[in-house]
């Protein structure tokens, strides 16, 4: 009887003992959880950052292309002050952040992103060669590849807004998922200016 006793005791030990599972699962589960988190949390923020960039840059954009904006910031010419106003209302969510920001003008929208135009193509082969007639944006007397203007040109021009926002990230996280330690946020929109005169119409030149 004894023996048989003995071994019924054995035998239950053998049966699984579930205390302390809860803790061990969570313990499992948990580091992939708090990282979807934080993911999470830092992906929206970034989100609503540039949101907010978006929404600052297409504002002041729309109040440059007057011809004395007033933007409630110093600067020695129109271009520093939109600068100033995009950093002052994006730095309402950025920290430590650094921008970049780069303002061309075009004569029109057709221009945007491409070479200046060609007025005259001799030979038909639908590129500028040597000679061909063109409209020379920015006077410079040579064929650009790119049409643009540095700065916010004149009335009627176009105007293209291209900022990038970079900072630190908002958690300490990047490293796990092998993300980059900063911010690259970037914002572009494109404006024509009031027709406050008339618009400078660029030259043909022929070299």
């Amino acid at each position: 009887m004894a023996i048989q006793n003995h071994i019924r005791s054995w035998a239950r030990s053998l049966k699984p003992d579930n205390r302390g599972v809860t803790a061990v699962e969570f313990a499992l589960v948990a580091p992939v959880l708090l990282t979807a988190i934080i993911g999470g949390l830092d992906l929206g923020y970034q989100a609503y950052a540039r949101s907010v960039l978006q929404g600052a840059l297409n504002d002041i954009a729309r109040t440059g292309s007057l011809e004395s904006p007033d933007l409630n910031c110093a600067g020695a010419t129109t271009e520093a002050k939109i600068k100033c106003a995009v950093e002052k209302r994006s730095d309402t969510v950025a920290r430590n952040a650094t921008y970049d920001l780069d303002i061309e003008s075009y004569y029109d929208s057709t221009g945007v992103g491409r070479s200046e135009k060609i007025i005259t193509d001799y030979n038909h082969n639908g590129r500028y060669d040597p000679g061909d007639c063109f409209q020379d944006l920015n006077e410079n007397g040579e064929f650009d590849s790119v049409a643009g203007r540095q700065g916010i040109g004149g009335a009627d021009d176009v105007v293209l807004y291209d900022v990038t926002l970079t900072m630190p990230r908002l958690l300490p996280m990047a490293s796990l998922l092998g993300w980059s330690s900063e911010y690259r946020i970037h914002a572009t929109t494109a404006v024509r200016n009031q027709p406050y005169s008339r618009q400078r119409v660029p030259p043909t030149v022929c070299v």
